[in-house]
């Protein structure tokens, strides 16, 4: 029977309800926080709130999309689920090679030692303290997804034995593969080495890949079978919203049934929480109007919200 991941415990697909396909909850310190300290969301009370509005324009569930050793705290992404009724998957994997520091453990690590720490995320609880140190000690909360890193244009001789690593942890335990696109750039690639290393493309979601704004790239994608996450749909300002016109593509190529929509909002300043804009219920209100006009409908909403990421996040039999 398969299954969908939540920091709460494992929920029937169909339960997620409308999902963001990737988001960042909580960003509790890391090297991004030390980036840049917009990156911060740690305050659970205004964190609360925010999703708390997210969930009375409807959203139901929202997948985390902050991997290992970068801001992750599941006792936080727990207590938020329980504050707001959002459902919440955890991520396990690495981020883009920007997000850790030139002698990060991940760089001297073997591809079978990160795949055993993906699974043991998936399969024991998330390390209570992001495998910021030498002493490891397991939570109650179990990734659901694992997240990988890949650069412009395709993959480094860093990204690719993460990438490899995550195509054993799904063998493993038949965990969904969540993908970070750089500039959009590289989903191809990306698909190809893990179905190479026997990951189905249905278990695949590519986020980002909306800053691309070309109909045949994203022609090939679907042909692949993966999913494309839409993740920029507040951020073009006064050019023509390029989310938008792929989502029309979408619709009139029939691919439909493997978009599916979420914010990145993964800062303060689009928070409303914390005084910033357009907030989580953007893509509930806002957005959904907007694409009503343009005469995509409820029935096409419910594809991209609800029965894809049922699909995409659900873990796969183990063997099949």
């Amino acid at each position: 029977m398969t299954f969908v991941r939540t920091v709460l415990g494992d929920i029937e697909p169909a339960a997620l309800g409308v999902t963001y396909a990737h988001e960042h909850l909580v960003i509790d310190g890391g090297r991004p926080v030390e980036m840049s300290a917009d990156f911060l969301l740690a305050d659970v009370d205004r964190l609360a709130d925010e999703l708390a509005e997210a969930a009375s324009a409807g959203l139901g569930a929202a997948i985390d999309a902050m991997p290992a050793d970068c801001g992750r705290n599941p006792a936080k992404l727990a207590e938020l689920s329980i504050r707001s009724g959002v459902r919440i998957v955890a991520a396990t994997g690495l981020h883009h090679e920007r997000f850790y520091g030139p002698s990060h453990w991940s760089r001297r690590a073997s591809e079978e030692e990160l795949a055993d720490l993906f699974v043991a995320d998936v399969e024991d609880g998330i390390d209570a303290r992001d495998y910021s140190g030498p002493i490891v000690r397991r939570t109650g909360t179990r990734a659901g997804i694992v997240k990988v890193g890949g650069s412009e244009g395709g993959l480094t001789a860093r990204d690719a034995p993460i990438f490899h690593a995550a195509a054993r942890a799904h063998r493993r335990t038949g965990v969904p593969i969540h993908t970070h696109c750089e500039a959009g750039t590289g989903a191809l690639e990306q698909v190809r080495v893990l179905v190479d290393d026997g990951v189905p493309a249905a278990r695949i979601s590519l986020s980002h890949v909306d800053k691309v704004v070309d109909r045949g790239y994203h022609r090939e994608l679907f042909a692949t079978g993966a999913f494309a996450v839409y993740d920029q749909s507040f951020r073009w300002g006064d050019r023509d919203n390029g989310t938008l016109r792929l989502l029309e593509w979408a619709m009139a190529d029939g691919n439909d049934g493997h978009v599916m929509l979420g914010m990145d909002a993964a800062r303060q300043g689009y928070y409303r929480a914390f005084g910033g804009s357009p907030g989580l219920s953007y893509l509930l209100r806002e957005f959904s109007a907007l694409m009503d006009h343009h005469g995509l409908g409820a029935a096409t909403r419910d594809r991209l919200f609800v029965q894809n990421p049922a699909r995409a996040f659900a873990f796969a039999e183990v063997g099949r």
